[in-house]
């Protein structure tokens, strides 16, 4: 059935996925529906523009963020936010791509569903976009003493500091220069999140003028998901937004980019403060313009051939990039990327120098003349074409949900007027793929046609510059002082009522109760969790789960950690990292990855160590080696997984200094992506001893240990000596008792188990048990010096563990503090991209943070200003149901069908039973206020907290109190 506002213009049954594919178009304004019906109560929307800036002043990142900041019949400051703690959703975003702008959320209840649909297409179509908001968001002029206009000139605005952030990141500077150079004249050419030095450029009224062109229906495209009929979501369309609006003639269609007719050179830079040296820090990269997505052909025949040439250690680009002597590892840009209208394709080095730039272009050349002349063994695009099978198969949905997944997959093609249906229906493609790839010329073709002959090139090598980021600030200043000269009294009265006027309204109390909500009598009275059954494999327990995983296979060994030396422990995390890596059964390490590429999803080991219910220095830790494949493929991947376990080779040991090279680059560009989370781990090391060991292994310090070896392993008998290290701890870990977890269908089971019988029968007694030494003491105060424009700080207090009586309300005081005082405090006043607190069970501590953030001292004491507003102010009784809402909701988000049984099964190895789980969050549904006030009195108290901060050299220099530490 169609609302009668739309026209039906097809239906296409999809049952790979079990689901139809349908479309439809509103009459009037021309907005396009692409439902997908799915027999599933975990519904999901988005609607979606396309956004062409034409410079790099963020109008549509600011647009995205602004829009969301009140609207015509929610007005008030902050409808985002405040829905998050009014819902029971299980995700609420939006994103700013290169040329589209989307505005997702999916939810289980109906009831939610409706609210957060009617919330969304009021913001999205009728945003107040009041120019305080922009002002917030975007960016202003502020004088450092507000009231003070002799105090120096900053800029401010979260979208600013979210995009220094976002640029200390060498490798996402490095995709914008690439992405500027291989785009010189369409839209793309620019940063549509905004460069810094950009961004203060927007107006107020180009935004506005932005989202009148960009942001109506005849722009829009609307993606459903689940068991609402499209003709119900359609009369919300309708009635909330459509009807208001005329069909607009638009000609945002991009064009195609004008090619190169020689290929293109450029070096360009990024700073790296305080570096002793320069060299291997340089990046060099090739980068390819190929053709339209939405020819969903030439789109997988070019993936395809990205897969073969990339995919892993025995593909030959790959394999050429991580032997070479000119780099540390693969650029981690490598491979096809169809994000933008035109396709591109990249690979190149990181850890190189400038000077092998023309080496590195000449080593990615051998290899494609090679392909082109020789082909590829025909097993290795086999491969290739598994693995696309396999990523068309899997059920995803464990970090974002398996609906939205999909509107995202037909949103691409969608977006340029290119057919969805083979983005989500790929078996015919596939199939088509398969026929063509028997043709002896078929890769060698492809590598010439959109390779070895295609001009439109580019070779870009970004370089260090221990100069940069001083030369960035000094041009920041220089332009904050010409403002300064040019400001009249009036000008200066004007700034200073602007940041007042916005102080005001951000101090300003909103009604909440203007927005829709859920309660906590929409609350589901129980929480699901799928129970496994218990069926061992001779002498080895195994526990199966019965689950729709769509013709996959989920196959797990899981070990228990023996008593382990200081250094062993050490080691542990490498050799997970490498286990899956080497070689195995005789093979080499190439002919291995060859083989799991052929028959598995992937194969990976983790070592994990948490504490207990009860007692969070009572550890237990374990090793889990596991893996995914097809159905048809359960046996091989059985065999793999015990081969991996019993005979990795360690001896193949320049294979190992890859490796190790490797993980320090990916650990190192990743730090200003994960400054918080690594500013956490800090602050927590000194509170238990799992705190300590994720410090050790993950964190900063696991960091430092990681250079360290890096730099001893140049040495042969250092290496070799590495290498024996490995060997005996995998020898070590073979006698280790073990257990199997087996998640798929359950008509699959017998035959699963009598695979699972040819090696995995013999079971092993319990050793020395695994235990952790008690944390060593770390200075109250710790800075760590790194790459950031911004900076990530954090503060950790030591409190209980799970099942204490208190637990409870200290998780449910983190959403406390964060929706009524730290969200205003750190994000809205203090302009950090984001911020919160939160209690975090395995470690028994309570914990704040705060990410991409502009100030450092003053965010360290609004931390403690929020214990005093919780103490001190009055608190409506509708702040503490929020706070509950959150927590229920994220208890209750469900994940993919195997994600929950592999959660379920993980939590009931390290004592989180269904029973526990389900008594913790009964008990989160009671938490009062007078719970809040005390447990903080309690635990929380000044002289016990442990700070954490990243930055800058010059910022952490200004600190006082501060212990300095250098990565």
């Amino acid at each position: 059935m169609t609302h009668p506002a739309f026209q039906h213009l097809r239906s296409h049954p999809i049952p790979a996925l079990r689901l139809e594919f349908q479309e439809y178009r509103h009459s009037v304004t021309g907005a396009r529906h692409l439902h997908l019906a799915a027999d599933d109560p975990h519904n999901a929307f988005m609607v979606a523009f396309l956004t062409v800036p034409q410079d790099s002043t963020g109008v549509a990142h600011i647009l995205e963020h602004t829009s969301l900041c009140g609207s015509q019949r929610y007005p008030v400051r902050d409808p985002f936010f405040m829905m998050i703690r009014r819902s029971l959703n299980t995700f609420m975003n939006a994103f700013t791509s290169s040329d589209w702008t989307a505005y997702p959320f999916a939810s289980q209840n109906r009831k939610d569903f409706g609210n957060l649909l009617d919330v969304y297409l009021d913001a999205t179509f009728f945003p107040l976009l009041d120019e305080r908001d922009f002002a917030q968001e975007g960016h202003r002029l502020e004088f450092a003493t507000p009231a003070d206009p002799h105090s120096e000139l900053v800029f401010k605005g979260i979208v600013f500091n979210e995009m220094k952030g976002a640029l200390s990141s060498p490798v996402q500077r490095l995709g914008y220069a690439l992405q500027q150079q291989l785009f010189p004249t369409i839209t793309y050419h620019h940063n549509s999140g905004g460069d810094p030095a950009a961004i203060p450029d927007l107006s107020y009224e180009q935004l506005k003028a932005f989202h009148a062109r960009h942001y109506h229906p005849s722009n829009a495209i609307f993606l459903t998901y689940g068991d609402i009929p499209a003709a119900e979501h359609q009369q919300c369309f309708e009635a909330q937004a459509l009807s208001r609006f005329q069909a607009l003639t638009l000609d945002l269609t991009i064009p195609a980019e004008r090619r190169y007719i020689a290929p293109v050179v450029d070096l360009t830079y990024y700073p790296l403060d305080g570096a002793e040296a320069l060299h291997d820090q340089t990046h060099i990269v090739l980068g390819w313009l190929l053709g339209l997505i939405t020819d969903p052909l030439a789109t997988l025949r070019a993936r395809l051939l990205s897969d073969v040439l990339l995919d892993n250690s025995s593909s030959p680009l790959r394999n050429a990039l991580e032997t070479s002597e000119f780099g540390t590892a693969p650029s981690p840009m490598c491979g096809f990327d169809t994000s933008t209208r035109e396709a591109t394709f990249v690979c190149g080095l990181e850890g190189s120098n400038p000077e092998c730039a023309e080496a590195v272009e000449q080593l990615i050349f051998k290899v494609l003349r090679q392909v082109a002349a020789d082909g590829v063994p025909q097993d290795a695009v086999d491969a290739a074409l598994h693995q696309l099978e396999l990523s068309e198969r899997e059920i995803t949905g464990d970090g974002f949900p398996y609906g939205l997944h999909l509107l995202m997959e037909a949103l691409t093609p969608a977006i340029h007027g290119g057919d969805p249906i083979p983005a989500l229906d790929g078996d015919p493609l596939l199939e088509q793929l398969r026929v063509e790839s028997r043709e002896p010329d078929f890769i060698p073709r492809l590598a010439r046609q959109l390779l070895i002959d295609n001009p439109h090139r580019v070779r870009l090598t970004m370089a260090p510059d221990p100069e940069l980021s001083a030369k960035q600030a000094a041009m920041e200043q220089q332009r904050l002082a010409a403002i300064r000269t040019a400001l009249s009294e009036a000008d200066q009265a004007r700034i200073m009522a602007q940041t007042q006027v916005l102080a005001e309204r951000q101090q300003q109390p909103d009604d909440p109760e203007l927005l829709p909500k859920v309660g906590l009598a929409d609350v589901p009275a129980d929480l699901k969790i799928v129970e496994g059954v218990s069926r061992p494999v001779g002498a080895v327990p195994a526990t199966w789960y019965a689950q729709g995983t769509n013709g996959m296979v989920y196959l797990q060994a899981v070990l228990d950690l023996p008593a382990l030396e200081a250094d062993e422990l050490d080691l542990l995390p490498l050799f997970c990292a490498c286990l899956s890596e080497v070689g195995s059964a005789g093979r080499d390490y190439r002919t291995t990855q060859a083989r799991q590429a052929a028959v598995t999803g992937g194969i990976s080991a983790r070592a994990t160590v948490r504490g207990g219910v009860d007692d969070v220095q009572q550890v237990k830790g374990v090793l889990t080696l596991g893996g995914k494949a097809l159905a048809r493929n359960h046996a091989a991947l059985a065999d793999l997984l015990w081969e991996t376990l019993t005979s990795a080779r360690f001896d193949e040991l320049p294979r190992l200094r890859e490796l190790v090279a490797q993980m320090r680059a990916h650990r190192e560009e990743a730090i200003t992506d994960h400054g918080h989370m690594l500013a956490l781990a800090a602050a927590c090391s000194s509170l238990s001893s799992v705190a300590a060991l994720s410090h050790r292994w993950d964190g900063l310090q696991g960091l430092k240990h990681l250079k360290a070896l890096d730099d001893d392993l140049d040495d042969a008998e250092a290496l070799a000596g590495f290498a024996g290290r490995l060997e005996r701890l995998r020898d070590r870990l073979q006698q280790a008792p073990r257990q199997l977890l087996v998640v798929s269908e359950a008509e699959r089971q017998d035959d699963i188990a009598a695979a699972l019988a040819v090696h995995w029968r013999e079971g092993y007694a319990a050793s020395e048990p695994f235990t952790l030494a008690a944390p060593e003491p770390q200075p109250l105060r710790q800075g760590f010096r790194v790459n950031t424009q911004v900076n990530f700080c954090a503060k950790a207090y030591p409190t209980v563990a799970p099942n204490h009586p208190d637990a409870p309300a200290l998780q449910v005081l983190g959403d406390f503090l964060r929706n009524g005082y730290l969200h205003r405090a750190i994000r809205e006043q203090g302009g950090a991209y984001g911020g919160g607190a939160g209690y975090h069970p395995d470690s028994g501590s309570f914990r704040f943070y705060s990410y991409r953030d502009p100030r450092l001292a003053d965010t360290l004491t609004d931390f403690d200003r929020a214990l005093d507003w919780l103490q001190t102010c009055d608190h409506p009784a509708r702040t503490l149901e929020e706070a509950i809402l959150g927590i229920i909701a994220a208890i209750d988000k469900p994940g993919s069908p195997a994600g929950e049984a592999i959660s379920a099964f993980s939590g009931t190895l390290f004592g989180r039973s269904p029973e526990q789980r389900r008594a913790y969050r009964q008990r989160i549904l009671h938490v009062t206020l007078a719970d809040l006030k005390r447990v903080a009195a309690t635990y929380l108290q000044s002289d016990q907290a442990y700070c954490a901060v990243l930055s800058d050299a010059r910022t952490l220099a200004e600190q006082e109190n501060l212990t300095i530490l250098t990565v």
